[in-house]
């Protein structure tokens, strides 16, 4: 093989190496978007969550206060059935 064979196979290599290199740059930056995108996403499945959280908790807040009551009211009518029993 002689020296111009050689160049044009070194010549071949490296335009092979770049397009490897482009390739792979792009990939990586499609990657890097993708993973951008799902960060943000996922934050706002996590705020969403939260704030569910949020009302979620409200309301089982709100069901002790009901209960509370109701027990009360069966308190007091128990009692007052004792009352009229004697």
């Amino acid at each position: 093989m002689n020296t111009d064979e050689r160049l044009d196979r070194l010549s071949e290599r490296v335009d092979a190496i770049a397009q490897s290199v482009e390739l792979l740059t792009t990939l990586h930056r499609d990657l890097e978007q993708q993973a951008a995108i799902d960060r943000a996403e996922t934050e706002a499945k996590f705020k969403e969550t939260a704030a569910k959280f949020k009302e979620t908790a409200a309301r089982f807040s709100e069901t002790l206060g009901f209960i509370n009551r109701l027990a009360h009211i069966a308190e007091a009518h128990d009692q007052r059935i004792e009352r009229l029993e004697q």
